[in-house]
């Protein structure tokens, strides 16, 4: 399986960037144009649509449509784990229905005084079996971009 790591350092309170970070909002101010996503539906742990936080087995149900012409592309996220901490807490996201045949997601944020880092670690692999497999490393040609701007929204939105 390959991995996929990116960190920004973001000159804002851990706690303001944790709370930004735990909104379905956060996802959908984060996400590029350019990539056509619609959130279709949020479930939290306990059946509630539209919950405040994404907590520990909150469901999100998205579609993407690059460039608005690719193929649409539907899939299911569950927030599979979530620990607050006074100065480094994290969440993790794991697709359970969609285009990779493995996608977890781990989202972690240090407290640094008055500033934030966030830290991204993608582990996945690219559909296409063995031969997907074997390609997964190159992933990080697509990823790189999405992950540069998020970073850089991030940065925008809260600095």
């Amino acid at each position: 399986m390959a991995v996929y790591k990116r960190r920004v350092r973001v000159a804002a309170p851990l706690d303001e960037v944790w709370e930004f970070y735990s909104r379905i909002e956060g996802l959908k101010a984060l996400t590029p144009g350019w990539m056509g996503l619609s959130v279709e539906s949020v479930r939290g742990p306990d059946g509630e649509a539209d919950p405040d936080v994404l907590d520990t087995g909150t469901e999100i149900r998205m579609a993407m449509q690059p460039l608005g012409v690719a193929p649409k592309q539907r899939w299911t996220s569950v927030v599979v784990g979530r620990e607050e901490g006074d100065s480094s807490p994290w969440f993790r996201d794991e697709m359970i229905g969609g285009p990779f045949p493995r996608w977890v997601h781990t989202h972690e944020f240090y407290g640094d005084g008055d500033e934030t880092v966030v830290s991204d670690t993608v582990e996945y692999e690219l559909p296409g079996g063995e031969l997907g497999r074997r390609a997964s490393p190159l992933g990080r040609v697509g990823f790189e971009p999405m992950f540069r701007y998020r970073h850089r929204k991030t940065k925008q939105l809260l600095e």
